[in-house]
C-alpha cells in the first residue's frame, strides 16, 4: 500500500507542477500583453492554451495509458499550438483547412480508443469495465474491479462501484462530466483517487464510514466535500488533483 500511494503521490505531484508551469505561462501572457508587446485577445487565444495544456496532461500519462493517450496529447498540443499562433498572426493558415485537421484528429482519437477498448474486452471478458473513455455520449455500468482509470471527454461515464476492497484509480474528465457511486463498495485501509476536470464536473458518492480527505488545487474551479464524519477513521479515502475551470464534487 505504501509504495502505491507513493507512486500515487509522485504522480499527482507531476502533474500539479504541469499546471503549475501552465499558469504561470498564462501569467506570462498577460504581462507581456498588458506591456503592449503583443496583441492578445484572450478571449480568442485562451481555449488554444487549454488545449494545449489538457494535451501535455495526456501525454504525460502515455507510459500508463499507452500509444493512445500519446497520440491524442500529441494531436492537442500540435493543435493548439497551431491554433495561437493563427491567432497571433505569426502564421497563417485557412480555418478551411485547420478545422477538417481537427475533425480528421478527433476521428482518429476516437478509433485508437475503440481498438483499445476492444481489445480489453476480448482478452479480459467485462473486467474493462474499470477502464473507460466516453467522448460525446454516456457511458453507463458497474465494476467490482479495485483499481479504475476512468475519462469523459465531452461525454459522461457512470460507474456503480461494488468492490469490498476498493484501491483508488484515476478520474479525468475534459469538458465532460463522471458520477462515480461507491456507497456499496468498501475500502482496507487507505485508498487514493486522483481527480483533473477541466471545464467538467466529478461527482464521488462514498459510504458513511469513509473518512476523506481532499488534496485538491482549484484553479478558476472548486472542491467540494460534504461527507459525515465517522466515529472510527479506519477506512480513508484521499482525493488528490486539480480542478481548471471544473468541479469535483464528493458527498455520502
Amino acid at each position: 500500500m505504501r509504495m502505491r500511494n507513493r507512486h500515487y503521490r509522485q504522480r499527482n505531484t507531476a502533474t500539479q507542477m504541469l499546471v503549475g508551469a501552465g499558469v504561470i505561462l498564462a501569467g506570462f501572457l498577460f504581462l507581456i500583453d498588458n506591456l503592449g508587446w503583443i496583441d492578445l485577445d484572450m478571449r480568442v487565444h485562451f481555449w488554444p492554451f487549454i488545449l494545449m495544456l489538457v494535451g501535455a496532461s495526456t501525454l504525460a500519462s502515455a507510459p500508463r495509458r499507452g500509444s493512445g493517450a500519446a497520440f491524442a496529447g500529441i494531436f492537442m498540443i500540435g493543435f493548439g499550438a497551431v491554433s495561437l499562433l493563427k491567432g497571433l498572426g505569426l502564421i497563417y493558415i485557412s480555418w478551411k483547412v485547420l478545422f477538417p485537421i481537427g475533425i480528421i484528429g478527433l476521428g482518429l482519437m476516437m478509433v485508437f480508443r475503440a481498438h483499445k477498448r476492444s481489445q480489453q474486452v476480448a482478452e479480459g471478458g467485462d473486467t474493462a469495465s474499470n477502464q473507460a473513455e466516453s467522448m460525446f455520449c454516456v457511458d453507463e455500468g458497474q465494476t467490482g474491479e479495485r483499481v479504475l482509470d476512468l475519462t469523459a471527454i465531452f461525454g459522461g461515464v457512470q460507474r456503480k462501484v461494488t468492490t469490498q476492497d476498493f484501491r483508488g484509480g484515476d478520474l479525468n474528465s475534459i469538458m465532460g462530466g463522471i458520477d462515480l457511486d461507491m456507497r456499496t463498495a468498501s475500502l482496507n485501509g487507505t485508498a487514493v483517487l486522483n481527480v483533473f476536470a477541466i471545464m467538467g464536473g466529478i461527482s464521488i458518492k462514498v459510504p458513511t464510514d469513509w473518512t476523506v480527505e481532499l488534496e485538491g488545487t482549484p484553479i478558476l474551479g472548486g472542491f467540494d466535500e460534504k461527507t459525515m464524519q465517522p466515529k472510527e477513521a479506519n477506512k480513508r479515502l484521499v482525493v488528490r488533483g486539480t480542478a481548471i475551470m471544473g468541479g469535483v464534487d464528493i458527498r455520502n
